[in-house]
């Protein structure tokens, strides 16, 4: 496994397993099994509806708790409960979180931060993230935050590296996890010409060589799927290096071009919208 500091010292894997879109029964076979594999970081989110999976996955996977760099999302409506962070990691199973973000710059969002910043005092947090802030919302953020965040979770690939975002975060070493890295399955951008050449020469698919972009791009990745043999082809990326030659024709491909447009009216919707929380088991 590659690695990168944050701004705060700790490390995270540069590739994980993520479990958006993933029903619980199919987020705990995910995460058992990518764990197993290999992988050591695993994303997921309250607005998700499989928190409790993803706990039993890392348990069932055998590591201990300290091998597992575990990452989740508190969704709006949950920003001004401040039972929010423990009933969280009481889903999940644990006593701490390795990084915990705000989902959406939707409801109360600087209360959702300040419980961020709450949770990382009490070291039930040990990074903190934003998930989604962009443009404005990260400039009012800014302003406000006690502690700078570790990550910002947001949409990235070849066709949208973030440029104007990226600014930003060098100035604080704010990393980048992407979502949608590889274009939300958009044919057209996995048929890119530079990404079979590239394949044939070493030997991956055109999917592998996006996602070796991404960490060479220092970007994290976490690619989701419940199919275990292309959770073992996307941890397959890290035999080989893509050359600044190779990099630089890829950053040819960047045109601004994003999948997700998010209104105002949907923000809206996410702040009234309450996560369908699988529910406990019982003895």
């Amino acid at each position: 496994m590659e690695y990168i500091t944050l701004n705060n010292g700790i490390k995270s894997p540069v590739i994980g397993i993520g479990t958006f879109m993933l029903a619980p029964q199919d987020a705990e076979n995910s995460v058992r099994e990518a764990l197993k594999m290999g992988y050591s970081l695993v994303d997921t989110a309250n607005a998700y509806g499989n928190e409790r999976a993803v706990g039993r996955g890392i348990k069932e996977s055998g590591l201990k708790r300290e091998e597992v760099f575990l990452s989740t999302k508190l969704w709006p409506s949950e920003y001004d409960n401040e039972n929010a962070v423990d009933e969280t990691l009481e889903r999940l199973g644990v006593d701490y979180v390795d990084l915990l973000y705000i989902h959406q710059p939707a409801g109360n969002w600087l209360a959702g931060y300040c419980q961020l910043e709450k949770a990382c005092k009490e070291g039930k947090a040990k990074s903190i993230g934003i998930s989604n802030f962009e443009g404005k919302y990260i400039e009012e953020l800014e302003k406000q935050w006690e502690i700078v965040p570790q990550f910002i979770q947001v949409e990235a690939h070849p066709y949208f590296t973030q440029k104007e975002l990226r600014q930003t975060l060098n100035k604080y070493d704010i990393k980048l996890m992407s979502w949608y890295p590889l274009g939300h399955g958009d044919k057209s951008l996995i048929n890119e010409p530079i990404f079979a050449q590239l394949g044939e020469k070493y030997g991956k698919s055109p999917a592998q060589i996006i996602l070796r972009w991404h960490t060479q791009m220092d970007f994290v990745v976490i690619p989701g799927s419940k199919n275990v043999n292309h959770i073992k082809d996307n941890l397959n990326i890290l035999d080989f290096t893509l050359t600044d030659e190779e990099m630089a024709q890829i950053a040819k491909l960047d045109k601004d071009q994003r999948y997700y447009h998010r209104t105002d009216e949907q923000l809206d919707q996410y702040a009234g919208w309450k996560p369908n929380y699988e529910k406990a088991y019982s003895l």
